[in-house]
């Protein structure tokens, strides 16, 4: 498993000091006060400071003095250690470990990869197969079984049939 998670988006500049507002990736967009570094793009920031609302997370980060330098990270992904990343009631699992999995049928035909999730309610996951893309919810009935550390993830192929949709068309 990859050593660090996605749990947010830089949304823009928040005032003219420096501070971000974060898009939270995370089931409580409080847990972002757990983490004490943060990775942009690639680089390593320490968190001053975090606090959030009902809707944002927003965070102060060293080297990140003003609103031209929160600017250049407007739209980048904020990645976390695993380590200071709550855990995770049974059954519930983080976008990195979902994505890149293959996905079979319980008879253990093989769909495809799932290439991306798309967080919601009920998270949609995209489903890449021969150069087609697919999306389907990740509810109850349709997923039998998630084994993140196989990258493997069983589907009921009747209740699949109901919801998956193609991109651009129906599946």
């Amino acid at each position: 498993m990859r050593e660090t998670i996605v749990i947010g988006e830089i949304v823009k500049p928040q005032g003219v000091r420096g501070e971000l507002k974060m898009k939270p990736l995370l089931d409580d967009a409080a847990d972002i006060k757990r983490f004490r570094r943060v990775y942009i793009g690639g680089t390593e920031y320490k968190v001053l400071s975090a606090r959030c609302d009902a809707s944002a997370a927003y965070l102060v980060l060293s080297g990140i003095a003003d609103r031209d330098a929160a600017e250049r990270l407007r739209g980048k992904a904020v990645e976390g250690l695993r380590a200071d990343a709550p855990a995770l009631e049974e059954g519930r699992y983080y976008i990195v470990d979902i994505e890149g999995c293959a996905v079979l049928t319980a008879e253990g035909e093989r769909l495809g990869e799932i290439a991306q999730v798309i967080p919601a309610h009920t998270d949609i996951y995209v489903l890449q197969d021969k150069g087609k893309e697919f999306l389907f919810p990740a509810a109850d009935g349709v997923i039998l079984d998630v084994d993140v550390e196989n990258k493997i993830i069983r589907v009921d192929a009747a209740r699949l049939r109901q919801v998956i949709v193609e991109q651009g068309g129906k599946a």
